[in-house]
């Protein structure tokens, strides 16, 4: 009786009626304890040279979906419903300004130029080979009724990284140029990709045919710029506000909750100006971590550290128990009446545009940021850290999901197979990188990249 109710009080939930407050309740009670579980079993396997916590949030994910799925006769497979807007608004600003409050400013600005190099023109020539290859390639497959815009919108969909995760193999004492690099491009890159998946959904096709490029970068541009402007201006308000006004004589509480609610607000406020959000929290948070966190007392400052980086790794975790139950949402592999043959075909095509799309970029970019930086002191890029840059950045993660589901569903849900299509080739890129990253031995000693030693230690050790 007990499991028949929860199985009801799933079904309501995922379904959002409004009559199912308890089921809902029930919903997130569970969705929690299955959170909590996976801090618990990515504790226990914190030294396994094979999984993170990533892909444990992911696999114990689609274990929770096989038993809701069961439970359900084949109906559902997740507790709570996606819905990108809740992910943009919520989830996706405390990743992006906890990259920017934690980034080692030093080395970012000192690989400034080749850091947005990558994350700006190299998103633009990966969204490029992309589209034009999903363009031309997937009507050879009988799978061509799509748009401009949503092909334009593939590209920026599956050019946005999720490099985030590569950090946890990489030593920042050991390598910290490519440290800076990695973790720079993959923030940027991720704020590019949706800055550009922005100004392709604002695109008229049938009005500028002949200058869409030109439009889609003026805008980029505009929203770039203004956007990191934004988040500049309310960085440094934050810390003259703490500096003049000096919270901690009276409570550290104070002073915490300001910085956390103006980065919010930064965010937001870019958001209602139709501004780039992520661009702006990113810059806000490195201006903070550089101004205000020098403005307010030590315990604020050990308190805004770990804060931070407590919810954004909660929110990430949360990204990918989520997509690891929805992988199994039998709703998307129904609608999708694609063949087997077809899907497999598609998801060839687009792992092999992923990888040609990053290679056209990182390595003559890094051969151009070496002759740029020739007569300076800084090392160059070896090559071997160029194949642990192109490869760290192969990974696609929740940006990707949450820009798939903007595009093609409407609050997570749509009952067109051709665009069901789309979102269940997303989920599987996205966990097929996953996996595959965490197994590939290339990340694993930077140092030793492409040598007989490195692929023995990983596989042997």
């Amino acid at each position: 009786m007990a499991w028949w109710w929860w199985d009801e009080a799933v079904v309501v939930a995922a379904a959002g009626g409004t009559g199912g407050s308890s089921g809902t309740v029930v919903s997130i009670c569970v969705f929690t304890a299955v959170l909590c579980l996976c801090l618990v079993v990515g504790h226990l396997l914190e030294e396994s040279k094979w999984v993170n916590q990533s892909i444990t949030a992911l696999l114990i994910g689609c274990v929770v979906g096989a038993i809701i799925f069961l439970l359900n006769k084949g109906k559902k497979s997740r507790i709570l419903r996606f819905d990108e807007q809740l992910f943009f608004i919520y989830v996706l600003p405390q990743i992006i300004f906890n990259a920017g409050f934690q980034v080692k400013k030093k080395q970012f600005f000192h690989n400034f130029l080749t850091i947005m190099s990558f994350g700006i023109l190299g998103v633009f020539i990966s969204v490029a080979i992309v589209s034009t290859g999903c363009c031309w390639l997937f009507p050879k497959l009988g799978f061509g009724d799509l748009d401009a815009i949503d092909y334009l919108a593939l590209g920026a969909i599956f050019s946005s990284t999720d490099t985030v995760r590569t950090l946890q193999v990489i030593s920042q004492d050991e390598t910290p140029r490519l440290y800076s690099l990695v973790f720079g491009e993959g923030v940027v890159n991720d704020a590019a990709s949706v800055v550009l998946f922005n100004a392709i959904k604002n695109l008229d096709i049938n009005r500028l045919i002949g200058g869409v490029a030109l439009k889609v970068i003026s805008d980029f541009l505009y929203l770039f710029f203004t956007s990191t402007m934004l988040g500049v201006t309310i960085g440094l308000s934050t810390a003259y506000a703490l500096k003049a006004l000096y919270f901690g004589r009276h409570s550290t509480d104070r002073e915490v909750a300001l910085m956390a609610l103006m980065a919010y607000l930064s965010y937001m406020l870019a958001e209602l100006v139709d501004l780039s959000g992520i661009l702006t929290v990113f810059f806000c948070g490195i201006v903070m971590s550089h101004y205000a966190w020098h403005n307010v007392t030590e315990s604020s400052r050990i308190t805004t550290r770990h804060i931070f980086a407590t919810m954004s790794f909660i929110a990430e975790t949360f990204i990918f128990l989520y997509v690891g139950m929805d992988a199994l949402d039998i709703d998307k592999w129904r609608t999708s009446e694609t063949s087997f043959k077809t899907s497999v075909g598609i998801f060839g095509i687009i792992m092999s545009l992923v990888l040609l799309g990053r290679a056209a970029f990182v390595f003559p970019l890094s051969i151009l940021s070496n002759y740029m930086s020739g007569s300076c002191e800084r090392a160059p890029i070896t090559f071997k850290h160029q194949v642990v840059i192109w490869w760290a950045g192969l990974m696609r993660g929740a940006v990707s999901i949450a820009l798939a589901y903007n595009q093609f569903t409407f609050s997570g849900v749509t009952l067109d197979p051709v665009h069901a299509t789309i979102i269940t080739s997303t989920i599987s890129v996205v966990f097929f990188t996953t996996l595959v990253w965490i197994l590939s031995p290339c990340l694993s000693h930077p140092e030793d990249v492409l040598t007989t030693e490195m692929f023995r230690n990983r596989i042997f050790l």
